[in-house]
C-alpha cells in the first residue's frame, strides 16, 4: 500500500507524529506559527495538547497528515495564511492581497524518512488547500542548493520539495534559517485541475 494523505482531523494520530513523547514535555506541536507569541510562550502542557485537540476539530483541520499501512508516520501544517503568524511576520513579504494558504512545517517519523514521505504531503497539502477553496499555496522554505539542511532545521522543507511539488520560486526574504536564506514559493491553484 502506499502513502495516503488525509487531513489532519484525528487529534491522537497528530500527536503520534507531532506531540511529546513524555506527557511533562513541552514541544512546538507545530503552534509556533499557528498562534500568537504571547500564548505560545505561555502554553505548558497539558494545556498545549489540548489546545492543539481543539485545531484539529476546527474546519479546516491545522494540516494533513501521511500514512503508510494505517499508521500516521508524518505530518505537513498547512492553513489559509491570515490564521497564522505569516500574516503579520516582517522578514517574509507578501507577493500580494491574495487569501493564500502558508504551507510551513513538515516532520516524518524516525523509521519513515527517505521514502517519499515529504513529498507526498506536499502534494497532499497542495490538494487539500485547493479542495478547500485557497486561490494560491506559499511555502516559506530553505534555499540549501543541494546543501545538507540538519534534521532540526529542515521542519520548514526545501526549496526542491516545493518545486517537485509543482511551487515557483516567488520571492526573497530577510528570513535565515540554520545558515540558508528562506525564499517564498507559490502554486497558483485558480483555474488549476
Amino acid at each position: 500500500m502506499g502513502i495516503e494523505i488525509r487531513p489532519a482531523d484525528v487529534y491522537a494520530d497528530v500527536r503520534a507524529v507531532i506531540g511529546p513523547k513524555r506527557p511533562e514535555s513541552n514541544v512546538c506541536f507545530c503552534l509556533s506559527y499557528r498562534i500568537g507569541s504571547a500564548e505560545n510562550t505561555r502554553l505548558r502542557e497539558p494545556e498545549r495538547s489540548e489546545r492543539v485537540r481543539g485545531l484539529c476539530a476546527e474546519d479546516p483541520p491545522p494540516g494533513v497528515l501521511a500514512y503508510l499501512d494505517g499508521e500516521p508516520v508524518g505530518w505537513a501544517a498547512v492553513h489559509p495564511r491570515a490564521g497564522t503568524s505569516f500574516a503579520r511576520n516582517r522578514k517574509i513579504p507578501h507577493i500580494d492581497d491574495l487569501d493564500v494558504w502558508s504551507l510551513w512545517c513538515f516532520r516524518v517519523r524516525p523509521g519513515h524518512r527517505g521514502a517519499g514521505v515529504v513529498h507526498a504531503l506536499a502534494t497532499g497539502a497542495v490538494e487539500f488547500a485547493r479542495a478547500n477553496g485557497a486561490p494560491a499555496i506559499e511555502g516559506y522554505p530553505v534555499d540549501n542548493t543541494g546543501e545538507s539542511v540538519h534534521q532540526t532545521m529542515a521542519y520548514v522543507g526545501t526549496r526542491s520539495v516545493f518545486e517537485r511539488a509543482g511551487f515557483s520560486w516567488a520571492a526573497d526574504t530577510d528570513s535565515v534559517l540554520a545558515g540558508f536564506r528562506r525564499v517564498v514559493m507559490r502554486l497558483d491553484l485558480r483555474g488549476a485541475p
